[in-house]
C-alpha cells in the first residue's frame, strides 16, 4: 500500500510510466528506517547500510573511515546480521504490544441482543463522493 501511495504521488500531473518511478521509489522504501524495527529493509537483509548514490559521486565522512579490508569488515558484519534480525523481531512484538494496546484503549466494546438494530459501513468502492452516507440500515440481529 505503500509502494502505491508512493507511485501516485509521483505521478501526479505527470506523464510519466510507473514502470519508470518503480525502481526510485523501491530504493526509498528500502533504505528508509521503519518504526517497528529502527532498521532499514536494507540493513536486515545485509547487515550493513546502503551506499547512497550520491556518495558514490562525491567523498562523505563514512565512505571515507571505511576500512580498507573490505572483506574482512563484511564478514565481521555479516557474522552480526542474524543478532541484528533478532533485536528488530524483538521491537517488532513490542511495536505490535504498543500499537495494540493504544488501540484498545480507544475500542468500545458492544453486545448485541436479537433483534436489536443495527447499522451496516458501507465499503467505499469505486467513484463515491464525500457527502455519500458511510452507514446503510437499520437492520435486525438475527443470530
Amino acid at each position: 500500500m505503500i509502494i502505491v501511495q508512493a507511485i501516485k504521488a509521483r505521478l501526479h500531473g505527470k506523464g510519466k510510466d510507473w514502470v519508470e518511478e518503480l525502481p526510485s521509489i523501491l530504493w526509498a522504501y528500502r533504505t528508509i528506517p521503519r518504526t517497528a524495527t529502527r532498521e532499514t529493509p536494507y540493513y536486515l537483509v545485509y547487515g550493513s547500510e546502503a551506499v547512497l548514490p550520491v556518495e558514490i559521486g562525491q567523498s562523505s565522512t563514512r565512505i571515507e573511515s571505511y576500512p580498507n579490508d573490505n572483506d574482512q569488515t563484511r564478514a565481521i558484519e555479516l557474522d552480526f546480521v542474524e543478532e541484528k534480525r533478532d533485536r528488530a523481531a524483538i521491537r517488532i512484538e513490542a511495536y505490535r504490544s504498543r500499537v495494540m494496546k493504544s488501540y484498545n484503549k480507544h475500542v468500545r466494546a458492544r453486545d448485541f441482543q436479537l433483534g436489536d438494530p443495527v447499522m451496516k459501513k458501507v465499503k467505499l468502492v469505486g467513484d463515491v463522493g464525500k457527502l455519500e452516507a458511510r452507514w446503510e440500515g437499520p437492520f435486525k440481529v438475527i443470530q
